[in-house]
């Protein structure tokens, strides 16, 4: 299959507004890219009508069978233990899974304490663009860890619940889609959708490693 290329990310300190210390993140690997279409597609047997595009239209529980495909298809232990629309994580598995969103934000920002890690122009596809659907990954300028796309193009599944506290179920997604106008297109920026929901520009960008 098109192999999912991971980066390792080093350990350290989320940066934060200010002159505050941020938590520590333990050093984790995460995808290069997006979840392409064509990746999602011979893992899941699906037909990919546009291979390098971001992978869209998967709910969050369908990104979770996706990462336990994956780590089966790699002979990983899976992260995951899925009964129905309950999950459970194995934070001691091999396999591949959903970043944090506390992972994810520090991928994301590369060290910056700005809202965006360069000039959105280069570095995201966002409304600005006028674009009717996702772009094919790698099209614009990494970030200084050599992360595509972690801003614009398609917003990305992380593990956690949106709003813990609440009772609700909706599971977080980060980094803006193609649609999105530029004041939204932020490494801080944070929504949350049901896990059984899908849309055209939310994907998923896989883990590895210790959790954050």
């Amino acid at each position: 299959m098109s192999d999912v290329e991971l980066a390792r990310i080093p350990a350290g300190e989320l940066p934060v507004a200010g002159a505050g210390r941020g938590p520590w993140v333990e050093s984790f690997e995460i995808g290069v890219y997006p979840v392409t279409e064509e990746q999602l597609g011979e893992v899941l047997g699906v037909t990919a009508a546009h291979p390098r595009r971001p992978a869209v239209q998967l709910s969050w529980l369908r990104a979770v069978r996706f990462c336990n495909a994956l780590s089966e298809w790699e002979g990983l232990d899976p992260a995951y233990a899925v009964d129905g629309d309950d999950v459970r994580w194995y934070e001691d598995s091999d396999g591949y899974r959903l970043p944090t969103e506390r992972e994810w934000e520090y991928a994301c920002r590369a060290g910056s304490r700005a809202a965006q890690y360069g000039p959105l122009a280069e570095i995201a596809w966002t409304a600005a663009d006028n674009l009717s659907s996702p772009q094919n990954v790698g099209g614009r300028h990494p970030n200084l860890f050599g992360l595509f796309d972690m801003l614009g193009n398609v917003s990305q599944w992380c593990w956690d619940l949106f709003a813990p506290d609440t009772g609700s179920r909706d599971r977080v997604f980060r980094g803006g889609g193609f649609a999105d106008a530029a004041t939204t297109v932020r490494a801080g920026t944070r929504r949350g959708a049901r896990p059984d929901s899908t849309q055209d520009d939310i994907g998923l960008r896989v883990a590895r490693g210790p959790v954050a």
